[in-house]
C-alpha cells in the first residue's frame, strides 16, 4: 500500500521535449488583448472628439492611381526589407533565397495588418522559416535582428530629423538630447571602470556564482548580432536597405497627406511622418491602428495643420499600407495549397532508424544546409562553415 501511495503521488510522466505550461502563454495573450483594447480606445476617442468628416473625405479621395502608387512603393520597401532579412539570415548561417524571403515578407505584412497586435505576421515568418531551415532558434533570431535593424535606422534618422527640422517636438528634443547623451556616456564610463577595476577575487566569485552556460549563451547572441548586422559583409547592405525602406515609408506618408488634402510642404510633413512611424512601434494597436492616428492628429494640430486633417492622413496611410500588403494574401492562399514547408514523406529506411543513425542523419542534414550555396554569398558555393569576420 505504501508503494502504491508513493507511485500515486509522483508527477505524471511527460514526454521528452514537452515543457509544462507556466502561465507565460496566458500572460502573452492577455498582453495582446490589452494592447488591442488600448488601440481601439484611442480610435474611439479620436472619432468622438474630432468627428468623421476629414476621415471620410480622405477615404473618398483614394482612387485606382493612388492604390497603384501604394503597391509600387510597397513593392520597393518589401523587396529591400526581404533582402535585409536574407542578409541577416546569411550572417547567422541559415539559407534564405531572395524570392522566398520576398514572398514570406509579403505574407507577414498582410498578417500584421489583418490581425490584432501588429506583430503576428513577423512571429509567423520567424517560426516558419526556422522550421524550414532546420533551426528554429536561429530563424527566430534572424527575424528579431532584422526588425532591430529597421528600428535602429528609424530611431537614428528620426533623432536627426527631429533635432534639425521644424516640428512640434524640436524644442523638447533639443533640451533632452544633451541629457540623454551625457547619461549614455556616463553609464558607459561606469561600466568600463567597473570592468577594469574589478579585483581578481571578485571576478572568481562572480564566475562561480554565474552559471557558465549563461555566459556562453550571451556571447553567442552578441556574436550572432555582430555577424548578422555589423560584419563587413552585411553592414553596407543592411544599412542601405534600411535607408531605402525608411524612405519608402516617408514617401507613403507624403502620398497619404496629399490624398487627404494637406498642402503642407515635404519639409513640414517629414518630421510629422517620423513621429507617426515611431508611434506605430508601440505594441498598443489594432493591426497598426491606434497610436499612429492619435500621435498624427496631435502633431498636425500642434503644427497648425488641424488635428482632423492629421487623423485623415493617418487613416489614409493605414489604408494605403494595407493595400500595399495585399499581395501577401495571394502568397498566403498559394502557400496553403502548395504546402511548401511540409516535411518530405518518410522512406522505408527512415522508419526503422536507430538513435545512432538518426544522429548521423541530423549531422549530415546540417552539413548539407551549411554547405548550400546562397545567392548573396561572396563565394558561389561554400563547403565549409562561415567564420566570424572583424567589424
Amino acid at each position: 500500500m505504501r508503494g502504491r501511495r508513493v507511485a500515486r503521488d509522483r508527477p505524471p510522466h511527460r514526454p521528452a521535449g514537452v515543457v509544462p505550461s507556466d502561465g507565460r502563454d496566458l500572460v502573452s495573450a492577455l498582453r495582446t488583448r490589452l494592447g488591442t483594447l488600448a488601440g481601439a480606445a484611442v480610435l474611439a476617442v479620436l472619432l468622438w472628439r474630432l468627428g468623421t468628416g476629414a476621415l471620410l473625405d480622405g477615404l473618398r479621395r483614394i482612387d485606382a492611381v493612388t492604390v497603384l502608387a501604394a503597391l509600387g512603393i510597397g513593392l520597393v520597401t518589401t523587396v529591400f526589407s526581404a533582402w535585409r532579412w536574407a542578409l541577416v539570415a546569411r550572417g547567422l548561417r541559415i539559407r534564405l533565397p531572395l524570392g522566398a524571403a520576398v514572398a514570406d515578407y509579403y505574407r507577414a505584412l498582410f498578417l500584421n495588418a489583418a490581425l490584432p497586435g501588429g506583430v503576428l505576421g513577423d512571429v509567423h515568418r520567424a517560426v516558419r522559416h526556422g522550421r524550414s531551415a532546420g533551426d528554429l532558434g536561429r530563424g527566430v533570431r534572424a527575424v528579431v535582428l532584422e526588425r532591430v535593424a529597421g528600428q535602429l535606422a528609424l530611431t537614428g534618422a528620426g533623432a536627426a530629423v527631429l533635432l534639425t527640422m521644424p516640428s512640434p517636438v524640436r524644442g523638447a528634443a533639443r533640451h533632452l538630447a544633451p541629457l540623454v547623451a551625457l547619461a549614455l556616456l556616463g553609464a558607459l564610463a561606469v561600466l568600463l571602470a567597473l570592468r577594469r577595476n574589478r579585483p581578481p577575487a571578485r571576478r572568481t566569485t562572480s564566475a562561480r556564482r554565474t552559471p557558465p552556460h549563461r555566459g556562453r549563451a550571451l556571447r553567442a547572441v552578441l556574436g550572432e548580432a555582430r555577424e548578422g548586422l555589423l560584419s563587413r559583409r552585411n553592414l553596407p547592405g543592411v544599412a542601405g536597405s534600411s535607408v531605402v525602406v525608411l524612405a519608402g515609408h516617408l514617401t507613403m506618408f507624403v502620398l497619404a497627406a496629399r490624398v487627404a488634402g494637406s498642402a503642407a510642404s515635404v519639409a513640414v510633413l517629414v518630421p510629422l511622418a517620423v513621429l507617426a512611424l515611431l508611434a506605430m512601434a508601440l505594441p498598443l494597436n489594432v493591426g497598426g491602428w491606434g497610436p499612429r492616428e492619435g500621435v498624427t492628429a496631435w502633431a498636425f494640430g500642434a503644427a497648425g495643420l488641424g488635428a482632423g486633417t492629421g487623423l485623415g492622413v493617418a487613416v489614409v496611410y493605414g489604408v494605403l499600407g494595407f493595400a500595399a500588403s495585399l499581395p501577401g494574401a495571394v502568397v498566403l492562399v498559394a502557400r496553403r495549397h502548395t504546402g511548401r514547408y511540409a516535411s518530405p514523406p518518410a522512406s522505408s529506411d527512415t522508419v526503422t532508424v536507430t538513435p545512432v543513425s538518426s544522429a548521423k542523419h541530423s549531422a549530415n542534414e546540417s552539413a548539407r544546409l551549411a554547405s548550400s550555396s546562397f545567392p548573396f554569398s561572396a563565394d558561389p558555393s561554400e563547403g565549409r562553415p562561415m567564420t566570424p569576420e572583424a567589424v
